[in-house]
């Protein structure tokens, strides 16, 4: 049996099913009456936006603890100044500079926990623990069919973050033909304790499977993406803090050119790289099985 719209709009656990038909109706009629897909936007496009405590029922945290093991992750909200986006539109942007700091701390999410590399005492499958991450819930579904983000006029993820300095990974998950597939970018910070805006080209992205480097590296599917989040895998034992403002598309070119050499993964191996895991652990002998709770 297929779900029909008024059998979702009754219940199935899709609350809000026809404020979310409304907001993609206003949403491509907008683009049609500005015809905004004949030359490249000049606006933003927000994928997510910490303005308010009920915008993290939108994301999910998630660590090894639910298999077993010893991290924790979770999400607060707190309250601050207004967010980019509504400075940009009132034209009072310019006092925050890519990799800077900025004078009033912004409504943001904090993703804050601990990470710990302990194995589950009865569980001699698990051979590896030690990371913590979030990512944006599925959208749901509208009377135009499931919900997704379509960057492809964008070149450019930005990010406004305040970073504790150690080593995240961006994740990007689409309607790929394997839907394991994540393209991932390391976090670049430049100014840690501070919030600055980092931007990332998405052409600087890289397909990875389970965090292993996959080929062939195809190009991400923009049109289709269902999902963004960060992910903290470094395996280094003690607190991890990092706030998070905002996440959106744009054309603004970064100040600082970051390309796939500074992606975290070594692309120059020829069993593919696996990020920062090759920093904290040697490789695997070939045919060496595994299991992970990453």
């Amino acid at each position: 049996m297929f779900a029909t719209p008024i059998r979702l709009a009754r219940g199935g656990g899709m609350p809000g099913f026809w404020k979310r038909s409304l907001d993609e109706f206003k949403r491509q009629a907008n683009i049609a009456v500005k015809m905004e897909g004949l030359h490249v936007p000049q606006k933003p496009r927000p994928l997510v936006q910490f303005t308010e405590p009920a915008s993290l029922e939108t994301c999910k945290a998630f660590s090894d603890e639910d298999m077993g093991g010893f991290s924790r992750a979770r999400m607060t909200f707190h309250a601050g100044a207004a967010h980019e986006e509504s400075r940009r539109e009132q034209g009072v942007i310019g006092n925050e500079k890519e990799g800077g700091g900025e004078a009033s701390e912004p409504s943001h999410m904090l993703f804050k926990g601990t990470i710990s590399t302990e194995l589950p005492p009865n569980n001699s499958d698990i051979q590896r623990s030690g990371y913590a991450a979030w990512r944006t819930k599925d959208r749901g579904f509208s009377l135009f069919g499931k919900l997704l983000w379509d960057i492809d006029p964008y070149s450019y993820l930005a990010l406004r973050i305040k970073s504790d300095g150690r080593k995240y990974f961006v994740n990007i998950q689409t309607e790929s033909i394997v839907p394991t597939d994540l393209h991932q970018h390391l976090l670049p910070t430049y100014t840690p304790g501070q919030w600055e805006t980092v931007i990332i080209p998405f052409h600087a992205f890289v397909r990875t499977n389970h965090g292993m480097v996959v080929e062939p590296q195809r190009e991400m599917m923009r049109q289709k993406v269902r999902s963004v989040g960060i992910g903290l895998i470094d395996r280094v034992p003690g607190p991890f803090e990092l706030g998070v403002a905002d996440v959106y598309a744009t054309n603004r070119s970064p100040a600082r050119e970051v390309g796939r050499e500074s992606s975290g993964f070594d692309l120059e191996s020829e069993e593919g790289g696996r990020g920062i895991m090759d920093e904290v652990e040697p490789r695997r002998k070939r045919g060496e099985p595994e299991k992970i709770l990453i």
